[in-house]
């Protein structure tokens, strides 16, 4: 699919800085002024057109799909070509924006639909809409989302590619999407912390668990794919059809530890021999769970001195444990 291709109609009824551009309404001429009027009551006096910032609502369905709805700006008429606008954020983004119709949708609403049968490439979106009159396509507001459907969500077990979308508002308070899109998936659920480890209950999209599964523990190198040269710490699971349970015990990791801060990405293999799928959470309403999801980082001795090792989601909610010698309020401080 070419990302910049605007859509077929679908139907009618988630960090920055950057600045929200104001949409302005068109206001009529004025006409001759009557005699006697001052001149600020006329042409030459009037005030320039008022600035609205467009406002989207979003809801969320089961499915993966985003319905935005926007207020329209008083006098806005429908255009054909008029989009809802996603670009990458980033300076290394590399992909295409997506149009995706923007038509109308009861009085002074307009409304575009992203179905969860579009591929929406994984990443941070910026939203923008473009009425079709010609100016720059406007940053968008966020307004009220509905996200329920993403609570607890559960696909099916056997879909090939799984993908999320999650609103969001950047820092700057405009709107936002984080996007993922991933199969196979091993979706990670519960977590208990203790003394011995790290136990972690979880379900695989995409794939079967069959012989030979295991999770495993990878050393990160920098790189952000499986890198089979890291040191590994494997682990057994006990497995329930799509359901998966492990425990990583700590005292490997500390072992290998030598000193400053070490991370441990999960990853997940369904079989012997299967290519390793990464552990995460994505399946909510939560778009960062780094600092909502905390989990106890708790003390270990080791020839090395005595680390402090916990699970943690990183910024792109991945599963990951991390040893550091930093001290008890086991705070992040390298932003990953």
């Amino acid at each position: 699919m070419n990302a910049s291709t605007q859509l077929p109609a679908t139907g009618a009824g988630p960090a920055g800085t950057e600045a929200v551009a104001p949409v302005m309404t068109e206001t009529p001429a004025a006409g001759p002024a009557a005699p006697g009027t001052p001149a600020a009551e006329h042409g030459a006096g009037d005030a320039a057109p008022a600035a609205q910032p467009l406002r989207a609502d979003c809801i969320a369905d089961s499915a993966g799909g985003l319905t935005f709805d926007i207020t329209a700006p008083q006098g806005t008429r429908p255009v054909w070509s008029a989009a809802l606008v996603l670009r990458p954020r980033g300076d290394g983004a590399a992909h295409e924006e997506l149009r995706l119709p923007l038509g109308p949708n009861g009085s002074g609403r307009l409304r575009a639909v992203l179905p969860s049968t579009v591929a929406l490439p994984e990443g941070r979106w910026n939203v923008y809409a473009d009425l079709g009159d010609g100016r720059d396509p406007q940053r968008l507001l966020p307004g009220d989302n509905d996200l329920r459907s993403l609570v607890d969500r559960r696909p099916l077990a056997g879909i090939g590619r799984l993908g999320v979308r999650i609103p969001y508002t950047t820092r700057s308070g405009s709107l936002a999407l984080r996007s993922w899109l991933r199969g196979p998936h091993a979706e990670a659920a519960d977590i208990v912390v203790d003394a011995g480890g790290t136990t972690v209950t979880g379900r695989l999209y995409g794939a079967v668990l069959g012989p030979g599964a295991c999770a495993e523990a990878r050393l990160r190198g920098g790189a952000t794919e499986a890198d089979e040269t890291a040191p590994v710490v494997t682990v057994p699971l006990t497995c329930d059809g799509c359901e998966f349970t492990f425990t990583l015990p700590y005292v490997p990791l500390a072992e290998r530890w030598e000193g400053g801060d070490a991370r441990w990405d999960l990853w997940l293999r369904a079989a012997e021999g299967a290519e390793p799928v990464r552990i995460a959470r994505l399946l909510d309403d939560v778009p960062e769970k780094k600092a909502v999801f905390v989990h106890p980082a708790l003390p270990v001795g080791c020839p090395a001195g005595q680390p402090r090792i916990g699970p943690y989601y990183t910024l792109d909610n991945d599963l990951t444990i991390r040893v550091t010698d930093d001290g008890p309020d086991g705070r992040d401080r390298t932003g990953c």
